[in-house]
């Protein structure tokens, strides 16, 4: 898995390699011009933060670059990473295909080339219909890391005990509870006791 520093610091190689500043790059990708300056890259308590996905995924796309440039700028050379699995969404839903903490069990998956370092545990998933449009489209595919802390806000992919999968916004997580706000305004947010819940993921790439 990449550092904090290294991904701050593959976004500031890619302003450079376009002839401007994080605060242009952010500009240029219709994001607050503040977004990726110093000051947001460590919170109120020191601790070092993550640039959210939805705005990795923006840049990328105004830039014209491949998630996988990318990972070779948040390095100082190219690194071939794991192969992982990959699973479409609707697959995903049937019962028996993932453990108890959110990874997929067998060997028959169709893998995907990876790169950099990676925790053994990630895992793509592919996007299938509309219900996460419009931040993840028919076809994206999200990178998810099972042993990731989650926190308000995040993108989480979601297994009920009932065995629906789901890609939605973290909103609340209690001892009790889990909130979680759709994608799509189309589609309700959602609730959940924490015992209807097998686990709970978050997202950590989205290569579009």
């Amino acid at each position: 898995m990449f550092t904090h520093d290294e991904i701050w610091t593959a976004l500031d190689r890619l302003a450079r390699a376009l002839s401007t500043s994080p605060s242009g790059l952010a500009r240029r990708a219709g994001l607050d011009p503040t977004s990726f300056n110093k000051s947001k890259r460590f919170g109120a308590n020191g601790k070092a933060r993550w640039p959210s996905t939805e705005s990795l995924s923006k840049v990328l796309a105004v830039s014209d670059i491949s998630f996988e440039d990318f990972a070779v700028m948040a390095g100082d050379m190219a690194m071939r990473g794991p192969r992982v699995p990959i699973i479409g969404l609707a697959q995903a839903g049937n019962d028996g295909f993932f453990d108890a903490e959110g990874f997929p069990v067998g060997d028959d998956w169709e893998q995907v080339q990876m790169p950099g370092a990676m925790d053994e545990k990630v895992y793509a998933l592919e996007i299938q219909g509309d219900s996460m449009w419009p931040v993840f489209r028919d076809g994206d595919r999200v990178v998810v890391a099972p042993n990731e802390t989650v926190r308000k806000g995040d993108r989480v992919v979601v297994q009920t005990a009932a065995g629906e999968i789901m890609a939605k916004e973290l909103m609340r997580m209690t001892t009790t509870r889990i909130e979680l706000k759709s994608l799509n305004p189309e589609y309700e947010d959602r609730q959940f006791d924490r015992r209807e819940v097998s686990w709970i993921a978050r997202i950590v790439w989205v290569s579009q």
